[in-house]
C-alpha cells in the first residue's frame, strides 16, 4: 500500500449533493470550452482537433506555441475530470 493510499483512506469523504456535481459539470465543460477556443485562437487553425497535441509544434512564435500549449493541457486535465466525475 503506498504513502498516498494510506493518506486517502484516512481522510473523511464528504457527500456530495447532486447540485454540486451538476454545477461541477457546469464549470468543468466552461472551462474545456474556454480551452478550446483559446488554443484555436492561438494556433490560428482548428487542425489540432483532428491532429492533436502535435499540431501545436507548427506554430512559430513561441509566446503563441506557449499559450496555445497551456491551454491544451487545461484542456486535456479538464477533459480526464469530466471523464472521472461522468
Amino acid at each position: 500500500m503506498s504513502s498516498a493510499s494510506v493518506l486517502w483512506d484516512q481522510s473523511p469523504v464528504a457527500p456530495v449533493s447532486i447540485a454540486q456535481i451538476k454545477n461541477l459539470q457546469r464549470r468543468l465543460a466552461n472551462l474545456e470550452q474556454e480551452a478550446s477556443d483559446e488554443v484555436t485562437r492561438a494556433s490560428g487553425h482548428e487542425l489540432w482537433q483532428s491532429l492533436g497535441f502535435d499540431a501545436l509544434d507548427s506554430i512559430e512564435d513561441p509566446a503563441l506555441r506557449a499559450r496555445a500549449n497551456y491551454y491544451y493541457g487545461q484542456l486535456m486535465t479538464v477533459r480526464e475530470l469530466r471523464t472521472v466525475i461522468g
